[in-house]
């Protein structure tokens, strides 16, 4: 499958020159490479021949694919995304598993790719090999550790692309570059063959541009048999999670939303993931660091985020720094500088944490539902931005990231366009084990997300309609948090003023229903539950609300109407349930 040791060694060390040669170019401002800088270098490793008639043929004949250089191929050395470390390691004995897997399925490999150094950031710099530059945004980051497989695939050199995802390392990347990236669960891919990372986060995911190529790839990768389509049955949007986004929220959710509507007849559900896990995960107490590194909003969230990252620290340091001590080569100062920044962590303490972490999303999600969050901040940083050396922004993009790597859940970050001419994405996920769910979700809903796309940007809204549903989304929020606290009459005018600035909105007449059955203003109530349904006929909770509303007025046939139209929107709905065999027994 690959050619010998001696060959191999001379294309290593022939790719290592180049490498010198376009970091040269790159200081003396000279055009950019033609493979945009993805690879380190190149190979082919050719599949079987096909099998005959009537035999079906390999599932990836035809498509060819390029690997992070953290996976084997024998013959080759595995650079690691540094000099120092292919100038102290031969060249491997054998390929990994995953690799020859692909290549027994009918793909090709070209070549392998560019990594951040030691795999450590997700910013996609790397001081040996130069950045790789990123086809959709020139002069922004590609997005690391698998920086070079996002641009193969974005520059459509290669059809897909492995790469390595501890932290973040392909779903950062793919979110950066504009491609879909899939993260799966926690070693249900095998990393033999890998270097490793931090054994406990990584996972060895793909990138394609095509969602039935990233479709197929997975199916051979987890060897999973062909079965029906099983839909999913409950969308969740982590508000909380939207609220860390540098990108309007409605921007990244409108188009998601309208296509679970259209697809499967749903309405999304919003869940607050700080309120949700706070009962759930107990040992995050132990990683808050007094919020030094980020608003307290977020405790939760940010103090995840510290527990991924003093596991990953330590179980990077279990790896490598034996090499890093015997060997003193020029590592980052910002890998030299986090990995001395902390003592030795609690490693039982992460992993009761990842624990707990996939217990509760598995908890929330089941076997049916998706999480829909974010992938990253917002746009990919510009090359050399303070963004890159902030530990606010890296802190908030790593919460982000630390729901998957900490659970073990899938990802899927799927591209959405553009927001200021740079790519812009958001990410759902599956309970952990619910990889060809996921997989299965992202091919229904691909299409139906693109044209959504297409139709906000081709969308004729001014810039003050636009404004004003931004301002009246705030206001909603306010709204919201009047209402927890128990402030009916300051959530009430929230809520009044969201619906003067976009009358167009149900949730904001239910919402204002919600308030108004507080203060008893049951006529209002029902008035405004009303509203609601005209905009939105499957409203449960305008429904329920109305309901309610009129059971106080003494208008019973209609609140029984209203609650059983609800159960037949719902089935399972309690609420609806429990008032009509109330009423049934007031007024049989």
């Amino acid at each position: 499958m690959a050619s010998s040791g001696a060959a191999a060694n001379l294309w290593v060390l022939f790719g290592l020159g180049i490498a010198g040669i376009f970091l040269a170019a790159r200081r003396l401002r000279r055009p950019a490479r033609p493979d945009h800088g993805a690879f380190i270098s190149r190979l082919e490793l050719l599949p079987p021949l096909q099998p005959p008639p009537p035999q079906a043929p390999h599932p990836l004949t035809g498509l060819c694919f390029a690997i992070a250089d953290a996976l084997h191929v024998n013959d080759y050395i595995t650079s690691f995304g540094s000099l120092e470390w292919a100038k102290t390691h031969d060249a491997e004995v054998q390929t990994s598993p995953v690799v020859s897997a692909l290549v027994d399925g009918g793909a090709i490999c070209v070549g392998k790719t560019v990594i951040d150094e030691m795999a450590y950031s997700i910013h996609g710099e790397n001081k040996y090999f130069d950045t790789p530059t990123n086809p959709a945004a020139p002069d922004r980051v590609p997005g690391g550790c698998s920086s070079g497989s996002a641009v193969a695939v974005a520059g459509g050199m290669v059809d897909f692309a492995l790469g390595i995802d501890s932290i973040g390392g392909v779903r950062v990347p793919g979110a950066y570059c504009g491609v879909l990236a899939f993260r799966p669960s926690h070693a249900v891919v095998s990393s033999s063959g890998v270097i490793p990372v931090a054994p406990s986060l990584d996972t060895i995911g793909w990138f394609a541009r095509d969602p039935s190529v990233l479709h197929r790839v997975g199916h051979l990768l987890l060897r999973l048999p062909y079965a029906g389509i099983r839909q999913p049955r409950n969308f969740y949007i982590a508000d909380d999670c939207f609220e860390l986004s540098k990108i309007p929220a409605r921007r990244l959710t409108q188009v998601v939303t309208k296509s679970v509507e259209k697809l499967f007849g749903r309405q999304v559900r919003h869940v607050n993931l700080e309120n949700y896990l706070s009962s759930r995960i107990s040992g995050l107490s132990n990683y808050s660091n007094g919020h030094k590194n980020g608003d307290s909003k977020f405790r939760l969230l940010l103090a995840l985020c510290n527990a991924m990252r003093s596991l990953h620290k330590r179980e990077f340091k279990d790896q490598h720094m034996e090499w890093i001590t015997s060997v003193k080569p020029a590592v980052d100062a910002r890998i030299v500088n986090d990995l001395s920044e902390d003592g030795d962590s609690d490693i039982d303490g992460c992993q009761d944490v990842r624990k707990e972490a996939r217990s509760a999303l598995s908890e929330l999600l089941k076997d049916d539902g998706i999480l829909m969050i974010p992938t990253a901040l917002g746009c990919p940083p510009k090359l050399n931005a303070k963004e890159l050396s902030s530990e606010s922004y890296n802190s908030q993009t790593l919460c982000l990231l630390s729901l998957a790597s900490m659970s073990g859940c899938c990802q899927v970050s799927i591209p959405l366009g553009t927001h200021d001419k740079c790519p812009i994405s958001v990410s759902l996920i599956a309970r952990h084990g619910g990889d060809r769910f996921l997989l299965d979700t992202t091919q229904t809903m691909y299409t139906t997300i693109q044209e959504q796309v297409e139709i906000l940007a081709k969308s004729s809204v001014s810039s003050k309609q636009a404004m004003n549903e931004e301002a009246a989304e705030a206001a909603k929020e306010k709204g919201n948090a009047a209402f927890k606290e128990k402030q009916w009459q300051k959530a009430v005018n929230f809520y009044t003023e969201a619906i003067k600035l976009n009358g167009k909105v149900a949730t904001y007449y239910s919402n204002r229903a919600a308030a108004f059955l507080e203060l008893t203003s049951y006529r209002q109530a029902e008035a405004d539950c009303t509203s609601a349904i005209d905009l939105d006929p499957k409203s449960v909770k305008a429904y329920l609300r109305r309901g309610t509303a009129r059971e106080m007025l003494g208008y019973y046939k209609d609140a029984v109407d209203d609650f059983n139209h609800a159960l037949v929107l719902e089935p399972m709905n309690k609420t609806a349930g429990v008032a009509i065999n109330r009423l049934k027994k007031l007024f049989p």
